[in-house]
């Protein structure tokens, strides 16, 4: 069963995929499952690539010393949340 994603949830699925280049598709991602290895298999390269995206794309940085930086990245929901709060784009 797939859960439903947020319009958010979709964007920053849609966002994962094509900027890793990931054979997923983004309606098909659990926005609960990790995002860092398990789950999606994410590395800390590909967190940083998603960094440099969502800085551009949204205005606001995700610093690796970033105390939520775990956090922000624990899963869809958590880091579409990041985006929807912060983005100043």
């Amino acid at each position: 069963m797939t859960t439903q994603l947020s319009p958010m949830e979709l964007e920053a699925a849609r966002m994962i995929v094509d900027s890793l280049n990931l054979e997923a598709v983004p309606e098909q991602i659990d926005p609960e499952k990790p995002l860092y290895r398990e789950g999606l298999g994410l590395d800390s390269i590909d967190l940083l690539e998603l960094s440099l995206v969502i800085a551009k794309k949204y205005g606001f940085q995700i610093k690796s010393d970033d105390p939520d930086v775990t956090n922000i990245f624990s899963s869809l929901r958590t880091l579409a949340g990041t985006i929807e709060k912060r983005r100043t784009k």
